[in-house]
């Protein structure tokens, strides 16, 4: 799981793994945690966003079947940064047959983009020949990770 810093990646892992919102800081580094979904186990990794660990996330990727990419649809200033950061880790030897979930995080606030925008934004449209999709809200029900199950066991 990858995204800018204050996107929420941590609060949607938590939610994910004990299906409640727990109070987070900044992670520095990263957090792995063993997600349970109907029959599988999905290893997730929480790294940092903050721009001064993110040439890190490639020490990640070994090994990675499917990437969730967590978004603020809230912070406009942020997204062309994103795009950018999300492409350079599709460009990697490692991702290139990783399946694609984006998490539109934070839906709920007055100035979020909408799904139409993000994903104009994020140049999705471009990576047809990638398996993505789209969920908001994250985390609110598992139709991200019945969708990114299926698709990496499709693979296998």
């Amino acid at each position: 799981m990858a995204g800018l810093d204050a996107a929420g990646k941590t609060t949607i892992l938590y939610k994910l793994k004990l299906g409640e919102v727990v109070s987070t800081i900044p992670t520095i580094g990263f957090n792995v945690e063993t997600v349970e979904y109907k029959n599988l186990s999905f290893t997730v990794w929480d790294v940092g966003g903050q721009d001064k660990i993110r040439p890190l996330w490639s020490y990640d990727f070994q090994k990675t079947q499917g990437l969730i990419f967590v978004l603020d649809s809230n912070d406009r200033d942020k997204v062309s940064e994103a795009r950018d950061e999300l492409h350079r880790m599709l460009s990697e030897d490692e991702l290139r047959d990783a399946t694609l979930l984006v998490f539109a995080n934070k839906q709920d606030l007055p100035n979020a983009m909408n799904v139409s925008e993000i994903t104009d934004k994020l140049g999705l449209h471009s990576r047809r020949q990638r398996r993505w999709l789209f969920v908001s809200p994250p985390a609110k029900n598992y139709e991200g990770l019945d969708w990114l199950s299926s698709n990496i066991s499709n693979k296998a």
